[in-house]
Formats: C-alpha cells, sequence, structure tokens
C-alpha cells in the first residue's frame, strides 16, 4: 500500500509539474487566440557584453502570419507583414525594404502565439527551466540558415513576460512585453503597408498593399 500511495504522489507531481511547464504555459496563452496587441521595451548586447539604449514601441499579431512591430522610441520603425511581404520602413533614412515573407516568418517565434500549429514545424522547442520567477521555453529554428541561434520565451502564470534571442554573430536580444489585449478589435489597414511618397524602396514593391497607422 505505502508502494501505491508513493507511486501515485509521484504521478500527481510529474502531472503538476507538465502542467506548470513552460510550454503548457505558452498553450493556455495562446488557446482561442486570433489576434494579440501590446507594448514591448527592447535592449540588444553586443558579444563584447556591451549593452545598448533600450527601445519601446507597440506590436500587434493576427493569425494566420500578419504582424506590425512599431518602435517608437528613441527612434522611430515599422515592420509590418501583410502575409505575402514583410515591409521595414525607417523614416530617419527615408527608407523602406521589402521582401518575401516566406523568407523571414520561419525565424520569426512570436508568430506561433497565434498559430500553435507552426511550433514543432518550424521549431525544435525544450524546457528551458525557470528563473526571474519564469518558466522559459527555448526554440531552435529548423531552417537550414537560420537567423539566430536560439529563441527563449519567457511566461509567467498567465501571459508571455520575456523573449530573449541570440543570433549567430553573439548578439543577445532581451524584449519585455506588457499591456497584452487578447483578441482586440485591431483598426483596418494595420497589417497593410504603402511606402510614403518619396522615400527609397529596396525590393519588390506590392501594388495593391496600403498603409494606416496603428492606434493606441
Amino acid at each position: 500500500m505505502r508502494l501505491i500511495a508513493a507511486l501515485a504522489a509521484l504521478t500527481l507531481a510529474t502531472h503538476a509539474g507538465a502542467a506548470d511547464s513552460a510550454r503548457a504555459r505558452m498553450e493556455a496563452f495562446s488557446r482561442d487566440l486570433h489576434a494579440v496587441s501590446g507594448r514591448f521595451s527592447q535592449s540588444v548586447t553586443d558579444a563584447n557584453g556591451h549593452r545598448g539604449d533600450e527601445s519601446r514601441g507597440t506590436l500587434a499579431l493576427e493569425a494566420p502570419r500578419q504582424f506590425r512591430w512599431e518602435t517608437i522610441a528613441p527612434y522611430q520603425q515599422t515592420i509590418v507583414a501583410d502575409g505575402a511581404k514583410v515591409w521595414v520602413y525607417e523614416p530617419d533614412l527615408e527608407q523602406v525594404s521589402v521582401r518575401n515573407q516566406s523568407a523571414a516568418e520561419a525565424h520569426s517565434p512570436l508568430t506561433v502565439l497565434t498559430d500553435l500549429s507552426q511550433l514543432d514545424s518550424q521549431f525544435t522547442a525544450s524546457e528551458a527551466g525557470e528563473r526571474d520567477g519564469l518558466a522559459w521555453l527555448r526554440l531552435a529554428s529548423k531552417a537550414k540558415e537560420p537567423d539566430f541561434e536560439y529563441a527563449e520565451l519567457g511566461f509567467d502564470a498567465t501571459a508571455l513576460q520575456r523573449m530573449r534571442f541570440k543570433d549567430q554573430l553573439g548578439n543577445v536580444t532581451e524584449i519585455r512585453f506588457s499591456d497584452w489585449k487578447r483578441n482586440p478589435a485591431l483598426p483596418a489597414g494595420t497589417f497593410r503597408f504603402t511606402p510614403p511618397e518619396g522615400v527609397d524602396v529596396v525590393g519588390d514593391v506590392k501594388p495593391d498593399a496600403e498603409v494606416m497607422p496603428l492606434r493606441d
């Protein structure tokens, strides 16, 4: 009877641990999620340990493959993925670059938040333990030439709080998230972009694209 009780306790502990794993927290956060918006702050530490200035802004994601990442300070930059193209607009440089989204989306860990089916097909996922009060899930891209060495997603009991990834040059980017809104009614045009008049455009322009600002 003692052996049976011990085995039962071990089984319950195993299930409890699995239920509180980083992957379980991610699945809970992403359940029934088709769109999400929030705010971020981001810093980059280079391979020599030098930490750059912190940037901040807003983001929005919508299934299946659309996202908008808008840096508002200390500089301005807008990244829009419309499902076919990825647009990067840098007002200070008066330049827009555009590329096929299919070449970039496998390297975007955040896209799995609104499309969990992509998690195991695009990445190898493993538990990375707990630190700073968060449970961490490590993702390694299955791409032949990945942009990053690994990415880690840190979850508290309710939501994604941080993301950390290391690129092939040894730079480590850390992003903190806040003010998540689940399935918000996003403004029309959030995921459409048209290069402003007078800017240089590098890449293949999609003629029917449009842009509208993402309002707070």
